[in-house]
């Protein structure tokens, strides 16, 4: 198929005009509908290597900036011979040196090779569905098909250690499009610099950071005080091992950050720049040492930038000191940004009740029971959220869980805050007997690094059942994953570890909680 043909069908459908676009469902619906316009069957798996390679054109191609220059350059005949000789034997990883050529070719025509990484990916999906034409695919099948191939980065590009949390900050992401227009423009207007996204609890920095990674294809790290990431020295190691792996940088295993920074820089093509992504520096661990937090380098070299993300902090507190390299700060807060943030939420509130296949249900018959339109509903739960993302995740939940089932939305929680103590009063923390409960939500906020089953019922002196049955009625709050078999706990969100360490029922004052901390004293020494 002519490529003029493909390019002209995307520009139809999505004009260069058009804000990106970062949801998955729209994304599968714009996917289907070019492919409708070049008159493909969607529904219909490709057979061919020239049938593959149009729908992989359509599926990474349709809302890239530059988007005739990279579909030219995919459908030049050098490269399309390298990927019709994968097509006939089978898509090799990325990193093999038959791909070789095709880097070549792409540093020939200015084209960063993460793009060339990524079509890669968008190819080999494509291909994936094409091994055996005779096999039927359903509508159903195809869509998720679509929706794994038409993300924005190969998700085997993000660290082994983020890419659960990536995946889940972006999979429902809304909205935030001022965010990355300023951050467009600062790249536009600089040749390097620091980009500080400044926020509250709950306002979705770790969501906006996330999405970075995706659109700009950054380098990353996200500092989680519950989980013991936030130290300077496993900074350095995550982000010497991404930028070693992108870069193929050799002997640099002990090298310090500016130093990695220069040898990237140096193998840059003309236009190429790099993007680094920091999500919560105001959890990083404080440290005695003068110098930028994370030892961040007071001077960059041309085509980095960095992309942080914290909470507020007294301008005494400030960590991050330059020579000549510009910083600039987006505050979430700030009064100019209201009516954005409100259309965000409007934008969340709405995909959830209408997109979410997990919750759009159940939503709908809470509203219906309560006669509410879903407009109204949307308008109401923009004031009860007081813009915080993080009290959506959770009342959302907790209403399609029927937890409100007996209140009317005038009732629900007034903001976050307001929300956690609804919670600790649920859970009648404030009456006896709640002492192991309380004993289990002390040790997870006083130990930093996530702990096993067996050791909060260690420490608590209790059964692992016991301790089960405690975290069942918290688990919207924890975040846990398998470590060697083991499943780990932690608090999910800072908010509510601030929230926890405010309640008087957990203050160490309390003779319970001395013994509690000479356990874990006794457990970690």
């Amino acid at each position: 198929m002519d490529i003029t043909l493909v390019i002209n069908a995307i520009k139809a459908i999505v004009p260069a005009t058009v804000s990106p676009i970062i949801n998955a469902v729209q994304r599968n619906k714009t996917v289907i509908e070019i492919k409708e316009k070049l008159g493909i069957n969607s529904a219909q798996p490709p057979e061919k290597f020239d049938d593959v390679y149009v729908h992989a054109l359509v599926e990474y191609g349709f809302d890239k900036p530059q988007l005739e220059l990279n579909l030219r350059f995919f459908d030049n005949q050098k490269v399309r011979k390298v990927f019709s000789k994968a097509f006939s034997k089978q898509p090799l990883d990325f990193n093999h040196q038959e791909w070789n050529p095709l880097r070549d070719e792409a540093q020939k025509a200015k084209i960063d090779v993460l793009q060339v990484q990524e079509f890669h990916q968008v190819f080999v999906d494509v291909a994936k569905r094409s091994i055996n034409p005779g096999q039927v695919i359903t509508n159903v099948e195809l869509q998720e098909h679509l929706k794994k191939s038409t993300e924005p980065l190969e998700q085997s590009l993000y660290p082994d250690e983020f890419k659960a949390l990536i995946e889940e900050k972006t999979k429902a992401f809304c909205g935030r499009q001022f965010v990355f227009k300023e951050f467009d423009d600062f790249l536009e207007k600089h040749t390097k610099g620091y980009f500080t996204v400044i926020g509250d609890a709950g306002m979705g920095k770790s969501a906006i950071a996330a999405q970075s990674v995706s659109k700009y294809k950054a380098i990353c790290y996200f500092n989680i005080l519950a989980e013991g990431r936030n130290k300077p020295d496993k900074f350095l190691q995550s982000i010497r091992k991404q930028l070693i792996n992108r870069y193929q940088l050799q002997n640099e295993e002990n090298a310090d950050f500016a130093t990695l920074l220069t040898k990237v820089s140096a193998k840059f093509v003309s236009g190429e720049r790099l993007i680094i992504v920091v999500d919560a520096l105001d959890e990083v661990e404080e440290t005695s040492a003068a110098g930028n937090i994370l030892d961040l380098p007071k001077h960059l070299p041309e085509g980095i930038y960095f992309l942080l993300t914290r909470r507020p902090y007294a301008l005494n507190k400030k960590s991050l000191l330059t020579e000549g390299v510009l910083q600039e700060e987006l505050d979430l807060t700030a009064k100019k940004y209201e009516d954005f943030n409100r259309s965000d939420i409007r934008e969340y509130i709405s995909f959830c009740i209408s997109d979410d296949s997990e919750l759009k249900n159940r939503l709908q018959k809470w509203i219906q029971s309560r006669s509410l339109t879903g407009q109204e509903f949307i308008e109401q739960l923009v004031v009860k959220s007081e813009n915080n993302f993080m009290y959506l995740r959770y009342v959302l939940q907790d209403i399609a869980q029927e937890v409100y089932k007996d209140l009317t939305i005038d009732k629900l929680p007034q903001g976050l805050q307001d929300y956690y103590q609804q919670h600790w009063m649920r859970m009648d923390m404030d009456k006896a007997p709640q002492e192991l409960m309380v004993i289990i939500l002390f040790i997870l906020v006083r130990l930093t690094t996530s702990p096993t089953f067996n050791l909060i019922a260690e420490i608590a002196e209790v059964e692992e059942h016991q301790v089960e049955k405690v975290l069942d009625k918290w688990v919207e709050y924890l975040r846990k994953w398998e470590i060697e078999g083991q499943m780990c706990y932690s608090i999910y969100h800072t908010s509510f570890l601030d929230f926890l360490k405010a309640q008087r029922d957990l203050q160490r004052t309390r003779r319970l909680f001395q013994i509690v901390d000479q356990r874990i004293s006794e457990y970690l020494y």
